[in-house]
């Protein structure tokens, strides 16, 4: 969908590492030092893609792989900046009833469908309006 509608469809992600994944909290703040980097999303995919294979060593080769600054990842890691952002991010999603990931919201409203059939039911309407208004 994105790919599709590039200028009315857009992504906001929030972290919630899950208290039952060990690595979860330490992966949710590689991705912001990574997004410092500007390279979020490409680190994001590639945790995911070891998401039940996560530990100190993965994190490092995928920064290592995306030639991030060692120094300035580590101490984007650990900034409070990136521990508050994350903190945030799980508060909103706790209050939003969030209990496990991924979980996805379009304009405030939880998808339970995660098929494109599914994004489409939801976004659709919108783009529709958004036409209407043009």
């Amino acid at each position: 969908m994105i790919e599709q509608y590039p200028q009315q469809v857009k992504i906001a992600f929030k972290h919630f590492p899950l208290r039952n994944h060990r690595f979860a909290t330490k992966a949710a703040q590689a991705a912001v030092a990574a997004g410092r980097q500007g390279h979020f999303w490409e680190f994001h995919d590639q945790l995911y893609k070891r998401y039940n294979r996560l530990n100190d060593q993965a994190i490092e080769e995928i920064r290592a792989a995306l030639a991030l600054d060692p120094e300035q990842f580590k101490a984007d890691m650990l900034a409070p900046g990136t521990i508050a952002r994350i903190n945030a991010d799980m508060q909103s999603g706790a209050q939003a009833g969030v209990r496990g990931t991924p979980t996805v919201f379009i304009n405030g409203r939880r998808l339970m469908d995660k098929s494109l059939h599914g994004f489409q039911v939801l976004i659709n309407p919108l783009l529709d309006q958004l036409k209407v208004t043009e």
